[in-house]
C-alpha cells in the first residue's frame, strides 16, 4: 500500500467533507432580517383586515359579498404591484344566497327578543309570520311517522336537549411545550379513524329526506340550537339546504342561541303554549353559476417558469364576518406578498398567490384550480357528485398529471385562525424536514420550533397534495378558534390578534422567499393513488 504525506491525507479529508457542507441548506439571513423589519414595523395586515371584515363582511360562496371580496383582493394585489392579478372561474357551483334581515321574538308566554340566525341556502319567511311551537326529535326516517299530520302551521323546535356546562377552562389557548411535543409525534395511519364517506353520504341523504318531510308537513319554520356546551350567546351556524340548482329546500331554517332555545324547550316540556314571531329575508342568486378564485404573481427571474405558491380561502360562513375563518389566512398571505414586493425582492421562481372560494363547501375552489392546472381524477358515477371535483376522492381512480404540475415547487396554506405559527405539518414528506429545519431557525425566537410528519386535513393544501405537489399547512396556536369563532357569529374583526398576524405574515414571507430562491425545487412524495385492480377485473 502506497503511503501519502500527512498533508495530502488532510486535503483528502477536507475534500470529502465539502459535498456535505455544500449541500447544507443556505438561508439568506440578511433578507430574512429585512422581511422581519418590514413585517413588524410597517405592517398593513390590520388595514387589510378592516377592508375585508368591516367593509365587505361575510363571504358565503355565491353571495354578492363574495363577488365584492374577489374584486377587492384582486385590486389590492394589483395596487401592491403584483402582476397578472385576475379572477379565475371554476364551477359550475350552483345558487348564490345571502341573508338581508332576521328578527325573532317570543310573543307568549312572555315577550322577549331572541338571538337567532338563518341557515344558509334556506328561504325566508316571506314577511312576518307567527306560529305556535312544537318540540320534535327525529333521529332517522323511522321517526317521521310520530309527527306526520301534526306539524302544519307550526314552528318546529328541533333536536335533543342542549347540554350546557359551566365554562371551567379559558376559551383562549396557546400551545404548550407538551402540546407541541404531542403534535410532533407521528400518528400511525391505522390508529386514526378513517373518513367514512359512506356515513357522510348517508347523513346528507337523511337531511334531504328530513327537509322534504318538513316541506310536506307545511311547517312554518325549523329552529335548532347552536352546537357546543358553553353557549354564552355564541351561535355556530352553517347550511340548512343545498346550494345546487334544483335542490333548494322550501322551509326556513334557523339556529338559535342555546340558552334561548332551551327556555322554549323547557316551556314546551311543561305543556305551556309558546308562540314565536319571525321575519326572515333571504335572497337566492342565479345570475352566475360560476365562482372565482383571486390569483396574482410576483414574476420570477432565471427560474420564472417554476412556481412557489401560497394561499388561503377567501370564503366564509355568514353569521359573522369570517375573520378567523379565514379572513386571517387571506390577509396574512396578502401581507406576505406585500412585504416581498415592498422590499423589491427579485425571486428566482415566480411567486403566485391564490385566494380560494368554495372551501367551506368542500375545497371546491382550490380543487377546481388544481384540476385545471395540475391534474385530475376520473369523474364518479355517483349522481350526487356530478360536476364536482374528485381530486380528494382516491377511489375515483389515479391522477392524470398535467405538464404544469412539474413546475410547482411548493404550496403554503394558512387556515387555522388568528394564532401565531408554531411549526409545520409535513404531510409525511420526510425529505423536506431538514430543509424546513434550517428555514425555521431564524424564527425560533418567534415561537416556531416544531415539525411533525403528521398529515393535517380540512383545508386547501390537500388539493395540491392530491396531485403530488408539496402542500403544507402551518401549526398554529388555537387561541379561541373552536371555542368561540369557528363558523360562529363571533367570528369578527375584534377576535383577531394583531401581533400574531404579523408573526404569521413574516414567517410565511420568509418561507416563500427561501423556496423561491433555492437552487432546487422542494422534494416530493408519491401521489396517493389507489392500488391497481387485479388483472382481468373491472
Amino acid at each position: 500500500m502506497k503511503r501519502f504525506p500527512r498533508s495530502v491525507w488532510c486535503l483528502v479529508v477536507v475534500v470529502s467533507l465539502l459535498p456535505a457542507a455544500w449541500s447544507q441548506e443556505r438561508v439568506d439571513l440578511e433578507t430574512i432580517s429585512r422581511i422581519r423589519y418590514e413585517g413588524f414595523h410597517n405592517s398593513k395586515v390590520m388595514e387589510f383586515a378592516s377592508g375585508l371584515m368591516d367593509s365587505i363582511g361575510e363571504r358565503l360562496t355565491g353571495s354578492p359579498n363574495m363577488k365584492r371580496a374577489n374584486e377587492w383582493t384582486r385590486d389590492q394585489l394589483a395596487a401592491m404591484g403584483l402582476s397578472n392579478a385576475h379572477l379565475e372561474a371554476w364551477g359550475p357551483f350552483g345558487r348564490g344566497w345571502a341573508n338581508q334581515y332576521v328578527n325573532a321574538r317570543m310573543t307568549s308566554p312572555d315577550v322577549v327578543p331572541l338571538i337567532v340566525y338563518p341557515k344558509a341556502w334556506t328561504p325566508g319567511t316571506n314577511g312576518v309570520v307567527t306560529g305556535k311551537c312544537t318540540r320534535v326529535m327525529i333521529e332517522d326516517k323511522n321517526d317521521f311517522e310520530k309527527y306526520r299530520g301534526k306539524l302544519a302551521g307550526m314552528i318546529v323546535i328541533l333536536g335533543p336537549d342542549a347540554d350546557l356546562k359551566p365554562i371551567t377552562e379559558a376559551p383562549f389557548k396557546r400551545l404548550t411545550d407538551d402540546d407541541l411535543a404531542k403534535i410532533g409525534d407521528y400518528e400511525i395511519p391505522s390508529e386514526r379513524p378513517p373518513f367514512r364517506f359512506a356515513e357522510y353520504r348517508r347523513r346528507q341523504q337523511f337531511m334531504k329526506d328530513l327537509n322534504q318531510f318538513f316541506a310536506e308537513e307545511k311547517v312554518l319554520a325549523v329552529i335548532d340550537h347552536s352546537r357546543g356546551t358553553e353557549g354564552g350567546g355564541t351561535v355556530f351556524v352553517q347550511s340548512g339546504g343545498s346550494y345546487k340548482t334544483g335542490e333548494t329546500t322550501t322551509v326556513p331554517q334557523l339556529t338559535m342561541a342555546t340558552e334561548h332555545w332551551s327556555r322554549i324547550a323547557r316551556l314546551l316540556q311543561e305543556n305551556k303554549e309558546v308562540t314565536l314571531e319571525l321575519n326572515v329575508v333571504n335572497t337566492f342568486y342565479d345570475d352566475d353559476p360560476m365562482q372565482y378564485d383571486t390569483i396574482a404573481e410576483i414574476p420570477g427571474t432565471d427560474k420564472k417558469d417554476e412556481l412557489v405558491m401560497l394561499g388561503a380561502h377567501l370564503d366564509s360562513w355568514h353569521a359573522g364576518t369570517g375573520a378567523t375563518d379565514n379572513g386571517a389566512g387571506t390577509i396574512v398571505m396578502m401581507e406576505a406578498v406585500r412585504i416581498l414586493k415592498a422590499l423589491d425582492i427579485k425571486p428566482r421562481r415566480t411567486i403566485r398567490i391564490g385566494l380560494w372560494s368554495g372551501e367551506e363547501e368542500g375545497l371546491l375552489g382550490s380543487q377546481g384550480y388544481a384540476e385545471h392546472h395540475f391534474g385530475s381524477r376520473p369523474p364518479l358515477d355517483d349522481p350526487n357528485m356530478k360536476g364536482m371535483p374528485t381530486l380528494l376522492r382516491r377511489e375515483a381512480g389515479p391522477v392524470t398529471v398535467k405538464p404544469e404540475q412539474a413546475k410547482v415547487s411548493v404550496y403554503f396554506n394558512v387556515d387555522n385562525g388568528t394564532g401565531r405559527i408554531r411549526g409545520v405539518y409535513l404531510q409525511e414528506n420526510e425529505a423536506v424536514a431538514p430543509i424546513f429545519e434550517e428555514w425555521m431557525k431564524p424564527f425560533k425566537d418567534l415561537g416556531m420550533s416544531t415539525l411533525t410528519m403528521r398529515n393535517t386535513g380540512g383545508t386547501d393544501h390537500l388539493s395540491f397534495d392530491a396531485v403530488g405537489i408539496p402542500g403544507f399547512q402551518f401549526i398554529q396556536d388555537p387561541i379561541e378558534y373552536e371555542s368561540r369563532t369557528h363558523h360562529s357569529n363571533m367570528d369578527v374583526y375584534d377576535r383577531l390578534q394583531p401581533d400574531d398576524l404579523k408573526q404569521i405574515s413574516v414567517i410565511v414571507a420568509g418561507f416563500v422567499y427561501d423556496a423561491a430562491m433555492r437552487d432546487q425545487m422542494l422534494p416530493r412524495k408519491p401521489i396517493d393513488n389507489p392500488p391497481p385492480k387485479p388483472a382481468g377485473k373491472e
